[in-house]
């Protein structure tokens, strides 16, 4: 069907940060499959992996015990110091979890209509669903009647949330990104996730965080909410979690994770054995290279050549982020960057209409970093010569 607008390019192979097209061309990946590939392309130990267990067995079902599920699920219990796992297929699957989980745990609380907040600027997926808990009109346009039970609040916006507070006594749960990705790579202020997580803990309400973009390293951590020290209590991911298999999971603590009984929650092909496989060996390989680390110190290097290679420059009104969740806000609709790019042999991505994103995969190396910033800045440059649209200029 016709839903997608896609560039003029296709790729036959990859090699860690580097893809080469049909016609045999290089192009970095700034890109990651949309913060997807985190160890690159055609890593050979999980090539490996997921071969072996492609001759082993790929499918049994989730009517059986599945080994490679539970291992999994136990090593990822410990990282995000959390108790119980539901793995999916996808990140809006593991938010359809999370608002099914809280809608329960609020009538397991005798409250008819239970609301979770969620946040302006957010994007939670495109089912029915995670689209009405997403703060974007412009992906929800079309697609009315949108579900209810959402509350939305501006993000980061501490003074709006508490009249919410005092006014809803239907809320059972907050729905918040830690980083926003899709909204413009927006980073709260210090405190903010803290707060949310003391008014939680005043209200009764779950604070369940969408780390799909955010989590399996990207930021520099595990998990982009474990920089400020907090516990949610439903963590989702997805992404980064296959390096490119298909596979997202809902993760709960405390009495959210005794919420789901048998029959109330479910899913054909989540955590199958070969999609678990491919998770654990992602995991394995981030803690053996030190990947966490080296996302910290190759977005900070990003960052900062690209604030020297970009000053002076009035277009640019920010440049933020936490490890390799970049964004480079402009003045303008910057959209054009993305095919220049590929004319350049880099792979960058625009969200919220003028912001640069870039989501290298975490295995980037320091001089693929500079190549980064140079020839991200020369486009920047190449778009601040050019005339502003009258639209644009206001």
């Amino acid at each position: 069907m016709n839903t997608y607008a896609r560039l003029p390019v296709a790729f036959e192979r990859g090699e860690g940060a580097w893809l080469w097209d049909t016609e045999g061309r290089q192009y970095l990946d700034a890109l990651s499959g949309i913060a997807v590939s985190g160890l690159g392309h055609a890593h050979p130990r999980l090539v490996a992996a997921i071969a072996a267990q492609a001759a082993r067995l790929i499918h049994s079902s989730n009517l059986y015990r599945i080994p490679e599920q539970e291992q999994l699920a136990a090593t990822l219990s410990r990282l995000a110091d959390m108790d119980r796992v539901f793995f999916c297929n996808s990140g809006c699957e593991a938010n359809e979890a999370a608002i099914k989980l809280a809608r329960l745990h609020g009538h397991q609380r005798g409250i008819d209509q239970p609301a979770i907040v969620v946040m302006e600027k957010s994007f939670h997926g495109r089912t029915i669903a995670t689209l009405s808990a997403t703060g974007s009109r412009k992906v929800q346009a079309g697609f009315e009647p949108l579900l209810g039970g959402f509350v939305r609040v501006p993000y980061n916006d501490r003074h709006v949330i508490e009249q919410v507070a005092a006014h809803n006594p239907g809320i059972v749960a907050v729905l918040v990104e830690p980083i926003q990705g899709e909204g413009g790579v927006n980073v709260p202020d210090d405190g903010y996730l803290a707060y949310l997580r003391q008014l939680c803990n005043e209200r009764g309400w779950l604070l369940m965080l969408d780390e799909v973009q955010s989590g399996m390293g990207r930021t520099g951590r595990w998990f982009a909410h474990q920089w400020t020290g907090i516990r949610p209590d439903v963590m989702t991911l997805a992404k980064g979690l296959g390096n490119g298999l298909p596979i997202g999971a809902c993760l709960a603590s405390g009495a959210a994770a005794d919420v789901f009984s048998p029959g109330k929650h479910g899913s054909t092909f989540g955590g199958n054995p070969l999609v678990c496989v491919a998770a654990a060996t992602t995991l394995q390989i981030i803690k053996d290279e030190d990947l966490l680390l080296n996302a910290a110190l190759m977005g900070e290097r990003i960052r900062t050549g690209l604030a020297q290679s970009l000053t002076g420059l009035d277009l640019v009104k920010d440049i933020r982020g936490m490890g390799l969740m970049i964004g480079i806000e402009l003045d303008r609709p910057c959209g054009e960057l993305v095919q220049q790019g590929l004319a350049a042999g880099v792979l960058l991505n625009v969200t919220a209409d003028t912001v640069v994103r870039l989501l290298p995969p975490l295995i980037l190396q320091p001089a693929q970093a500079d190549l980064l910033v140079q020839k991200t800045a020369e486009l920047i440059r190449a778009l601040a010569r050019t005339p502003v649209p009258s639209a644009a200029a206001g």
